[in-house]
């Protein structure tokens, strides 16, 4: 089983699967701009930041990737990557899903979505034991991210889902929940990585 593990994280960390996964993030992230481009054009320049949620998430993790090329970390980027690659990742499953409820059908763009941005939460979850971010950064990834949905539900800046804006209330609820979830992650994270760390000072 640790033979597996080990394994495994040398193939995350190989330079040339980390440089495919940098191109997969880069070329989504824009991908991702592009398909909000629609609510960008109508929304006003102080909330641009916050509107595309997804593809700055993967962003953030397309950064890391460009900093663990190099043998370099960038901290508070890896906070950041963590709490929003998987609140996003697993958001949009959730919105899509409840998409087919609703409708009966997302079609074939639909389940891309769904398939890609939960890739976005299981790869955030894969390089927990790479990432070193302290307290510090996870704080301020949690505010960054508790801002942004109020940004969304407060001032009404939330991702166009058309046929579930009757259920938007329903949706910010569910949507803090989910972003305290994902800090907390972002917390058990720099514990982990710490025991670990003590672990092989002392081994």
């Amino acid at each position: 089983m640790l033979q597996t593990i080990g394994d495994l994280s040398k193939w995350l960390m190989y330079k040339p699967f980390l440089f495919v996964l940098f191109l997969v993030n880069l070329f989504g992230t824009i991908y991702g701009y592009i398909w909000y481009g629609g609510q960008l054009a109508i929304t006003e320049p102080k909330f641009l930041i916050f509107v595309p949620d997804s593809p700055t998430a993967s962003l953030f993790f397309t950064i890391v990737l460009a900093f663990w090329l190099v043998d370099r970390h960038a901290p508070l980027i890896e906070a950041l990557a963590v709490v929003t690659l998987i609140k996003y990742g697993l958001w949009a499953v959730v919105m899509n899903l409840l998409t087919l409820l609703e409708v009966g059908s997302i079609g074939w763009m639909g389940w891309m979505l769904v398939i890609s941005h939960f890739a976005m939460a299981v790869q955030a979850v894969l390089y927990l034991p790479f990432y070193r971010f302290g307290m510090l950064a996870a704080g301020i990834a949690g505010v960054w991210t508790l801002h942004n949905d109020i940004v969304d539900y407060v001032f009404g800046q939330m991702p166009i889902y058309r046929v579930l804006a009757d259920y938007a209330d329903s949706i910010g609820y569910f949507t803090f929940w989910l972003s305290i979830a994902c800090i907390c992650f972002a917390i058990f994270t720099v514990r982990f990585n710490r025991s670990q760390a003590e672990f092989i000072d002392h081994s």
